[in-house]
């Protein structure tokens, strides 16, 4: 007996009370807010179940202390009206000296004026000074201990001239224009005037890495072969007469780190149309270092940036500035870091039983609204039948 009187107490605590089935209606209306319901129950319960599938990406900020780091910098963009044998492609850090020790793959594909590749296989560039191009198989049948002449512009340093760059570097060290290369010995040999008239008509993709220090400074893609002079980064442009550079470009990617997911590079598919010959365009970039961590422990270092961009028409012979596109970057002190993490599965729960519990609740109420109004509407129809 006190058994069951224990059980009858314990059956006034539910909280679901059971309608007798005598006393249940079912219409057509309940019908169709019941598939309704359902479907959106299946709606919004997918919703919930992708969205606890992704990764929950935790940022934080804080003071950059990382130190020794290399700056990977990925490059690839094209200048469809301006040869790869004019281009010349080199870094810079913040003091304004050329970084001699950069370490890059970066490669000059020659293309045609509407963008197809030319057969030749892609040449390595090298940056700045270094740059050579001399038939290795003329270079094989000359005298290796050979000193050609200088033509007037030899130096305490430089006293044999036995190649067409070497000439050019002797005439730009005395400050002299380097202009009738067919009254070069060496350089007739080297074919340089027919290599640069072999180009004219021809555009350049550049692709690649450059590998730099990580410190505030700059790269820039211009024409003319560079040179230090007292202290200064120029160009030589002299060598061209009076040849017009169409610096119009397409940036087909650029990114400073390896790739993360998210991550939004501004200048990837950038077009510059050079509305006039001889212009500067500058791309002042802002980076941030930037950390990603994956849910499995894995962790890239990269960099995110942002970037704003100008560009000019300059003189002739760099008066106002050097024609060519250049990126000034630095580095932001503050870094970001982000952390994969998995969702939580009790809060999953907690989704899918809220929206069990919502859209049923609401469809009770449509449900009895619309059960309601048609009685209320079916009650007046007949009460005007019988007046």
């Amino acid at each position: 007996m006190q058994t069951k009187d224990v059980l009858e107490k314990l059956r006034r605590f539910d909280a679901y009370p059971k309608t007798l089935e005598d006393f249940r209606v079912k219409t057509y209306g309940g019908a169709v807010v019941t598939v309704v319901s359902g479907f959106i129950m299946s709606i919004l319960f997918m919703s919930e179940f992708s969205y606890f599938l992704t990764k929950d990406v935790q940022p934080e900020l804080f003071v950059d202390t990382s130190r020794g780091q290399k700056l990977n910098i990925t490059v690839n963009i094209t200048f469809p009206k301006l040869p790869c044998a004019f281009l010349s492609i080199d870094a810079m850090d913040v003091s304004g000296e050329q970084q001699i020790d950069v370490d890059h793959s970066l490669f000059k594909q020659r293309l045609t004026l509407t963008g197809e590749k030319k057969a030749d296989e892609p040449e390595k560039e090298e940056l700045g000074d270094k740059s050579e191009d001399i038939v290795e198989t003329l270079k094989k049948k000359l005298d290796p201990n050979r000193c050609e002449s200088c033509y007037g512009a030899e130096t305490d340093t430089l006293k044999c001239c036995n190649t067409c760059e070497d000439v050019r570097e002797a005439y730009m060290k005395k400050g002299w224009a380097f202009k009738n290369a067919e009254t070069i010995e060496q350089c007739k040999r080297e074919g340089w005037n027919e290599k640069m008239k072999a180009q004219q008509n021809e555009g350049c993709q550049l692709y690649g890495m450059i590998k730099v220090n990580k410190v505030a400074g700059n790269f820039h893609f211009a024409p003319g072969k560079s040179f230090q002079q007292h202290h200064v980064h120029v160009h030589d442009l002299q060598a061209f007469g009076s040849e017009k550079f169409n610096l119009t470009h397409r940036i087909a990617h650029m990114s400073f780190g390896d790739e993360y997911p998210g991550i939004v590079n501004p200048l990837d598919g950038m077009e510059e149309i050079a509305e006039s010959e001889q212009m500067m365009f500058q791309y002042f970039v802002k980076i941030v270092p930037t950390t990603y961590t994956s849910t499995s422990g894995k962790t890239v270092y990269t960099n995110q940036f942002s970037v704003t961009k100008h560009s000019k028409v300059v003189g002739t012979f760099g008066e106002s500035g050097l024609p060519g596109v250049f990126f000034m970057y630095e580095l932001s002190p503050m870094m970001v870091k982000y952390t994969e993490k998995q969702r939580s599965f009790m809060h999953f729960l907690t989704g899918v039983c809220a929206i069990i519990g919502g859209v049923f609740t609401v469809a009770g109420l449509i449900d009895s609204l619309i059960y309601h109004s048609a009685k209320a509407i079916q009650k007046k129809i007949e009460l005007g039948k019988a007046s």
